[in-house]
Parts: structure tokens; C-alpha cells; sequence
């Protein structure tokens, strides 16, 4: 019933960690500023956390509750944008909170913990490693306090490292692509926000090695199979044969609007567009929404 209820919630758009993450308001390419997708919806859906020391928490099945760095990532790119457009000491404050549990939370490898309630011999993943590294350069830029930027070198230098050595990457001839999940196929959304947080850090270093290298490595990775990623009428979420629900599905139109913003490469320009109309079309989202909807009852 637990699982049956959060799916439920997650298609119709009813889950507060599924909220509209359309494209970011504050951000600027070729600067660190505000987050590439939108996420005030995640602070404004759960105003009461903004008093207090309170963060977000994933509600586990049998009442049972646990700190998700993910989550807790998201909420703080949240705050900072908020902080942006509104110049709200209170966002400041909140955004700083989750920037010092980021920092406390990381381990001495440069990783955290981000899926010991899903898959614990597995926990470690890309997109946590990548939006760690995000956050971690924003409170460097807003303090000009240099532990967060080292703390972002050990997250991105942990990212990259390969599967076969404890690693979130996985390395093919000339391709690399970053794992959200070790055990499975490549996600598309999970990839992009690893691939951010890559990119904020060859940004704010302005490196011109190994790490900016890599940028340019697996964003050629990621235009390389972005046709492994769509069928007729929808996206797909992952290399694992599953469809995107309505809200991944708008996700990816948004972080594509954005990668075409961020590198100018017209491929994604494309998929945005064709993926926005397809939103649009009552019958692929239709036919969508029921594939989805069989796929997880067969899960």
C-alpha cells in the first residue's frame, strides 16, 4: 500500500518531493548563480521547515522517516534561488543550513550516503555526488569560504571515478557516462544533474585539465544517446526500458531547455521542443500516463 500510495501521488502530481521543476529563473551561463531547474516549489510546498533547524525528510514505509541528501540538496537550491529573487535573510539562512548538513554529511571519500534506505550494499550514486558538488560551489561563491570548494573537489573527484573501483562513472571506449544508480541502466535526469554539478565546478575553478575534459567527454556521452531516451510519442526515463511519468517527462523538456542554454548545442534545443509539444498532446500523454501507470503495478 506504501509504494502503491507514493505512485499514485508521483503520477498525478500530487507529491510534494515531485512538485513542477520547470527551468531555472536565476540562472546565467557562464556564471554560478541559481539552479538550472526550478526547485522554490519544494521550500514553498513545506513553508514550515523555513522556522527552525527542521529539514527535509523522506517518509519510508511504516511511519519510519530518514534525512535524503538528494532532497535536502534540492531544498537548499530552492532556498538560494528564493534568497536571489527576494534578497530574504531567511532563505539565506535556510540555504546555509543545508549547505553545513552537506558538509558535515559527506564522508572522508567524498561521497554521501544517498540510497541506504533503497539499496545499501549500492548506496553511493552520480546525481548525489553532482548536486553535492552544486550546492557546495554555490555557498563558496555566496561566502568566498574556500572548505566548500574543496569539499566539492572530493565530491566531483569521487564522482569520476569508475564503476570497477568503487566509482559513480562508468567508462566505454570514449564514452562516460554518470551512474545515478551503479546496479542499474543510465537515467536521463539523474545524468544531467551529475553533469551540472561537473560544470559548476569547472566553472567556478575555471580548469582547464582533467576536469573540464571530463565535462566535454560526457556531455558528448549524453548527446550521443539521447535518441536511446525517446520512443514515438514520450521520453524515456532510463536505459532500463521505462517510460517517464508526466513528471519526469516534464523534467526532461527542462533540463533540456537548459543544457541548450548552458552549451548552445542545437540536439538539445530539439529534444526540448519535440518533448514540449508531446506534453502538450492529449493522446501521448494519455498513452503514456498508462504505460507508466501498468509498469508499476508490475513492479
Amino acid at each position: 500500500m506504501y509504494q502503491i500510495k507514493r505512485w499514485y501521488l508521483m503520477l498525478t502530481g500530487k507529491s510534494v518531493w515531485h512538485v513542477n521543476q520547470d527551468i531555472g529563473k536565476c540562472f546565467a551561463k557562464g556564471e554560478v548563480r541559481g539552479y538550472y531547474n526550478n526547485m522554490t516549489e519544494k521550500v514553498m510546498k513545506i513553508p514550515e521547515l523555513l522556522d527552525g533547524d527542521e529539514l527535509p525528510k523522506l517518509n519510508l514505509e511504516g511511519g519510519k522517516f530518514t534525512y535524503f541528501p538528494v532532497a535536502i540538496f534540492q531544498y537548499g537550491f530552492g532556498c538560494y534561488d528564493l534568497y536571489l529573487q527576494t534578497k530574504d535573510k531567511c532563505y539565506d539562512c535556510k540555504f546555509m543550513q543545508c549547505v553545513e548538513w552537506t558538509l558535515v554529511q559527506q564522508d572522508d571519500e567524498g561521497r554521501w550516503n544517498n540510497f541506504s534506505h533503497y539499496c545499501p550494499d549500492t548506496p553511493y550514486g552520480a546525481m548525489a555526488q553532482g548536486e553535492g558538488a552544486s550546492l557546495l560551489v554555490r555557498a563558496y561563491i555566496h561566502t568566498h569560504d574556500q572548505q566548500y570548494l574543496d569539499a566539492a573537489k572530493k565530491a566531483i573527484d569521487f564522482m569520476l571515478l569508475p564503476l570497477e573501483e568503487g566509482g559513480t562513472t562508468k567508462y566505454e571506449g570514449d564514452d562516460a557516462f554518470l551512474m545515478e544508480y551503479t546496479f542499474k541502466g543510465v537515467v536521463m535526469n539523474g545524468f544531467i544533474f551529475a553533469w551540472w554539478g561537473l560544470y559548476d565546478y569547472v566553472l567556478a575553478t575555471g580548469d582547464k585539465g582533467k576536469y573540464k575534459e571530463a565535462l566535454e567527454r560526457t556531455q558528448n556521452t549524453l548527446i550521443n544517446i539521447l535518441p536511446q531516451f525517446e520512443n514515438s510519442h514520450w521520453s524515456m526515463y532510463s536505459f532500463d526500458g521505462l517510460i517517464a511519468s508526466p513528471f519526469y517527462h516534464n523534467l526532461h523538456v527542462a533540463q533540456m531547455q537548459a543544457m541548450y542554454q548552458l552549451t548552445g548545442e542545437s540536439i538539445f534545443d530539439e529534444y526540448a521542443k519535440r518533448w514540449a509539444r508531446q506534453q502538450k498532446n492529449p493522446f501521448c500523454k494519455g498513452l503514456a500516463f498508462v504505460k507508466k501507470s501498468i509498469q508499476k503495478i508490475l513492479e
